[in-house]
Parts: C-alpha cells; sequence; structure tokens
C-alpha cells in the first residue's frame, strides 16, 4: 500500500476571496503531493508497515520499526502528509457546524468568540514555520497549542479537532507578509465552528 494524495471535496476556487485559486492549487498539487511521495518514499523499506494507517504510525513513531534517521524523516514527510490530509477536511466553502464540538468550546472556552480569539492569537504569535491545532487530548480535554514545522498532535496521542497550516506556502501568493490577515479570513472557511 502507499498513501494517496486525498482529493479536495472543493474546487481550487471555491474558497475564495479568503483562499485563492492559485495558492490552493499550488499547495494542494505540489507541496502536498512532495509529502505524498517522500513519505511513500520511505516506507517503501519497511513493507511489514504496509497496511498502517499514517497517523498510527505516527503515534507509535518510537516503536514501529524504523530507523532513527526514518523516524526524523516520517515525522517530518509523514508529518506533512497527514497534517495537510486533515486540512482539507476542515475547510471547506459551506458551513457544517458541529453542534456537540461547539458546546464543547463553549464549555472550555467560554464562547465561540472567545475560542477563536484565543487560537488566532496563538497563531499570530507563532514564529516560523509550523500549525496551530484544537484536540483533544488523552482524557478527551480540550487543548490549543503551536507545532513547529510538520509536528502532528499524534505524536502526543492527540486527536486533531482544527488547524490552520502557518507555512508561507499556505498563504504567500496571497497575503505576502500578512499572515494575521490570513488567520483571520481562515476563519470564514473553517466549516465546523
Amino acid at each position: 500500500m502507499s498513501y494517496q494524495l486525498p482529493q479536495l471535496p472543493y474546487a481550487y476556487d471555491a474558497l475564495e476571496p479568503y483562499l485563492d485559486k492559485q495558492t490552493l492549487e499550488i499547495h494542494h498539487q505540489k507541496h502536498h503531493q512532495a509529502y505524498t511521495d517522500k513519505t511513500n518514499a520511505i516506507l517503501e523499506k519497511y513493507p511489514q508497515l504496509a497496511e498502517q494507517k499514517a497517523e498510527e504510525l505516527m503515534q507509535n513513531l518510537l516503536a514501529c520499526g524504523l530507523t532513527e534517521a526514518d523516524q526524523l524523516a516520517f515525522r517530518n514527510q509523514g508529518g506533512g502528509y497527514i497534517n495537510h490530509s486533515f486540512f482539507w477536511t476542515i475547510i471547506s466553502p459551506k458551513k457544517e457546524i458541529d453542534s456537540s464540538l461547539v458546546k464543547e468550546v463553549e464549555a472550555k472556552f467560554g464562547s465561540i468568540e472567545l475560542f477563536k480569539e484565543k487560537f488566532t492569537a496563538l497563531a499570530i504569535s507563532h514564529f516560523g514555520s509550523g500549525w496551530t491545532w484544537l484536540v483533544r487530548d488523552q482524557n478527551s480535554t480540550l487543548q490549543l497549542y503551536n507545532t513547529a514545522n510538520q509536528d502532528s498532535p499524534y505524536l502526543q496521542g492527540h486527536t486533531p479537532l482544527i488547524c490552520i497550516d502557518l507555512w508561507e506556502h499556505s498563504y504567500y501568493l496571497k497575503y505576502q507578509n500578512r499572515r494575521a490577515e490570513y488567520i483571520t479570513n481562515w476563519w470564514s472557511v473553517v466549516k465546523s465552528i
């Protein structure tokens, strides 16, 4: 088995004016495809892992049988594959509010508005490339945090619920150095909240 680049559930121009067609197309077809290809190249050496989901491998990275060098490579390339595969599912041109998630977020953060303020501030404060996440930890508690590069919440045994890609490739053609504007506009395409 090899991992495949997932098809987007919407057209490349469907998220405009918030995320532009050219950026989305390059982000998906070039960047995500490269992570997919490099992840497959790492795992070709490990046929015993062929049937495992990428998320399972990431959760058990230290015990899955990869060499130390390949663990690092999978953390980076496999993380890019996993994170992007998830990212495409949480953005959409149509809202599909998850009422149970909304209730959890309101209980944890006080309101959706306060949650968005905290998430946005955390994303804006992140230095360099990486991601901002809303996750459910091992105790089913909601947490907000940043990860560097392509690190995944699965490394900590957490389940991702919402994320924003803070790598420049996700916004630079439209927003250039205006990362805060990208982050603010991104809320317009988050489908679940």
